[in-house]
């Protein structure tokens, strides 16, 4: 028998918040065995990817193109008929302006299964993060899509201007910045008033959105002002006169605020979801994996003798009872203490409906569990307990797959600050050149450096990070 071929799903990711996906598309992320993702995807959605995924970006820039349509296509065809589960993730959703058909009739000509699996277009959810949703009662009954940039000879958009202008309540134009004045001038030309609302949302849905209000008649000269590049959505009609009532995502405390998130281990705590939650987009920097190991069966078999488990990280928990699992080790052997270093390995203990303690009575017949041990872990390991068997379960590393998407995010952000959760995510900024990659060297505003504790400001400090960054100090 020959190869089984593999299956395409052709997902719609949504318009940038990451958790604007559906769960249908959530899942297919999770099983890829490659993934080809645009531009406009929010990069944080390729960490649900298994450790293994091929990531290939196909992203088009206004200046330059990284892979045209037919090497997409093309890539699709043979990474399937190699058995491989495909991603093909496309901002907003791939039937609207996302040339899914294009890529479904090629792979249905090549007899390669797949499925599309919809998405959050951005011509709804941009307008309706800046507050103004699409239809209303005493606004709107009709809502259009049109694209204001297609093949017809100059670049300009061949639409049936009368139609749209005198049938249409809400009109949404994709990626019209370029084409603005003219989409301004016909709809004036074929029977819009010159008064009628305008709104240009610009990275829709985004901590960095940013709107722009005015009329057919003064829209164009705002957006030369304020200097609105794509990608952006333009919205023509009475129900821009809602928003204000109805804005609610740019109200949020940190909306606004871009953060490059720096750890210094897999360990460490992060807080970047929480400031995700009030409204800042977080680029987190480097990314790290956690990958489990093949542990010691011996001290798997002597479970049942020690007296006090020892757990370094949520990461050791998690690990260490799928060890169990695969190892068939039954949980009833345990009789020991649990103790935790910390309060996330804490939590995910008591998710197991074990209740663990932060303090730890008995250091006779000790199993510590936790990461690959360095010499430094083990010289402090050392000082503090007389005995004990200690049993790797896991490793973390930085995975360098992610430095150009990390990078790219950067570019497309406007930073405010960057955030140290420890001392050892300074030494990992420096060391592994983060600071010479990820920052352009002539950053004109200043950055604000954030550091979460003492020993990270002391590091920031001792290190006298470049002030060509212009960065100012301060403490959460």
């Amino acid at each position: 028998m020959g190869m089984s071929i593999g299956k395409v799903y052709l997902v719609g990711a949504g318009p940038g918040d990451q958790e604007l996906i559906t769960v249908k598309g959530m899942k297919a992320i999770k099983k890829a065995d490659v993934i080809l993702y645009d531009r406009l995807v929010n990069p944080r959605l390729l960490e649900y990817a298994p450790p293994t995924c091929e990531l290939l970006y196909c992203g088009k820039l206004p200046t330059r193109h990284f892979m045209r349509q037919h090497e997409i296509n093309a890539t699709l065809v043979e990474k399937a008929l190699a058995g491989l589960t495909v991603v093909r993730l496309k901002g907003g959703d791939p039937s609207v302006f996302g040339r899914v058909g294009e890529e479904a009739e090629v792979l249905a000509e090549q007899n390669v299964p797949y499925e599309i699996v919809p998405g959050i277009t951005s011509g709804i959810a941009a307008p309706l993060y800046a507050g103004i949703p699409v239809t209303h009662r005493d606004y709107a009954g009709s809502f259009a899509v049109v694209t204001a940039h297609d093949k017809s000879n100059e670049g300009k958009p061949n639409i049936d201007w009368e139609g749209l202008a005198r049938g249409v309540q809400t009109i949404a134009f994709y990626m019209g910045i370029s084409n603005l004045e003219h989409i301004c001038e016909n709809l004036v030309l074929h029977g819009k008033s010159p008064d009628t609302p305008v709104i240009i949302i610009r990275w829709g849905t985004w901590s960095r959105q940013q709107s722009v209000v005015g009329t057919l008649s003064t829209i164009v000269e705002k957006v030369r002002e304020e200097k609105i590049q794509n990608p952006a959505i333009t919205l023509v009609g009475d129900i821009v006169e809602t928003r204000d009532k109805v804005k609610w995502f740019e109200n949020q405390p940190l909306f606004g605020q871009q953060i490059l998130y720096v750890r210094g281990s897999a360990e460490e705590k992060s807080n970047a979801q929480h400031l995700r939650n009030q409204g800042a987009d977080v680029i987190e920097c480097p990314k790290w994996t956690v990958t489990e190991t093949e542990v010691e069966i011996e001290l798997l078999e002597k479970l049942s003798s020690y007296k006090a488990i020892l757990f370094l990280s949520s990461q050791a928990v998690t690990a260490f009872f799928n060890q169990l699992k695969r190892h068939r080790v039954d949980i009833r052997q345990i009789s020991a203490e649990l103790c935790c270093q910390n309060e996330t390995a804490l939590k995910e203990l008591e998710l197991l409906g074990l209740y663990p303690s932060l303090e730890m009575a008995d250091q006779e017949n000790l199993l510590i569990v936790g990461p690959e041990i360095t010499a430094k872990r083990k010289l402090n390991l050392d000082s503090t307990y007389k005995e004990y068997d200690y049993l790797c379960v896991y490793q973390s590393y930085i995975d360098r797959r992610y430095d150009s998407i990390i990078k790219r995010s950067v570019e497309d952000a406007d930073l405010t600050s960057i955030v140290f959760t420890s001392a050892d995510a300074v030494e990992t900024w420096i060391n592994g050149k983060f600071h010479e990659s990820m920052l352009p060297q002539e950053n004109e505003h200043s950055l604000e450096i954030i550091c979460e504790n003492d020993e990270a400001l002391d590091a920031v400090l001792s290190h006298e990070l470049p002030a060509k960054l212009n960065m100012e100090l301060s403490l959460i």
